[in-house]
């Protein structure tokens, strides 16, 4: 059994597999997690290996009392992944995108795809039918939206996430939620569109904490699984072991 810990910019997400079956899976912030996920360790005995990627301010050292339980292995930009790397600046890319990346590679083979992970930001990332990994683009998330409307102007406030599908705001709150949700939706889209064009033989995965919450609104056929991101480090692990 594995245990896979996706250290991300706002939350953490873990999840147990037996092989490439999902047995677990939590979400939470960053109180209290080591004793969370020990609680994990000491609950699932035959957990022998934990595979973690790590984008927030946790140190590795912060991580070591996982030793004492399982192996603990990291996952970096310098390991090996399944396709070849174009981007100008692999120092530069997050582990979260090659990750993402290198899911989509083992799971849909020789056909082009872009991985949209919607989070905090908003990131997309290109791999094509050959397995050459081109880059994508990065924007702000909905969480993001919100947050910019309400700390760069004077007065208008700071929403949650609605389910408003109007086109038309007749309200400061309404208009709102029209200009960050339709925006998303607008610029996925457009994205999906262009890459389409350029394209063929093509899929779009959508994932990320707003993935289920997006995936009714787009106009485009997608595959919406939130938890791509923590199958395709279990995958990827499983891929380096193997070789």
């Amino acid at each position: 059994m594995n245990l896979i810990v996706d250290l991300g910019n706002s939350k953490i997400k873990v999840a147990v597999f037996e092989n490439d079956t999902l047995i677990l899976r939590e979400v939470y912030g960053y109180g209290d997690w080591k004793n969370k996920i020990e609680n994990i360790l000491k609950k699932n005995e035959n957990i022998s290996n934990v595979v973690v990627s790590n984008v927030s301010n946790v140190s590795n050292d912060d991580l070591s009392f996982i030793n004492r339980y399982s192996k603990l292995f990291f996952i970096s930009v310098s390991g090996k992944f399944p396709f070849k790397n174009l981007y100008e600046t692999p120092k530069t890319l997050g582990i979260d995108r090659v990750v993402l990346a290198a899911g989509a590679v083992l799971t849909y083979p020789k056909v082009n795809r872009l991985v949209i992970d919607a989070g905090t930001c908003i990131t997309y990332d290109f791999i094509d039918e050959l397995d050459n990994y081109h880059g994508g683009a990065i924007s702000p998330g909905i969480r993001l939206r919100y947050e910019a409307l309400h700390n760069y102007t004077a007065k208008l406030p700071l929403l949650e996430k609605d389910d408003y599908d109007e086109l038309i705001g007749s309200s400061t709150v309404t208009s709102i939620h029209s200009g960050v949700l339709n925006g998303v939706c607008g610029e996925i889209d457009s994205f999906i569109n262009r890459y389409s064009e350029e394209y063929k033989n093509f899929i779009i995965i959508l994932t990320g904490g707003d993935a289920e919450f997006l995936a009714k609104r787009l106009k485009n056929t997608i595959f919406a699984n939130p938890n791509f991101l923590l199958e395709s480090l279990n995958q990827l692990f499983q891929y380096n072991q193997h070789d």
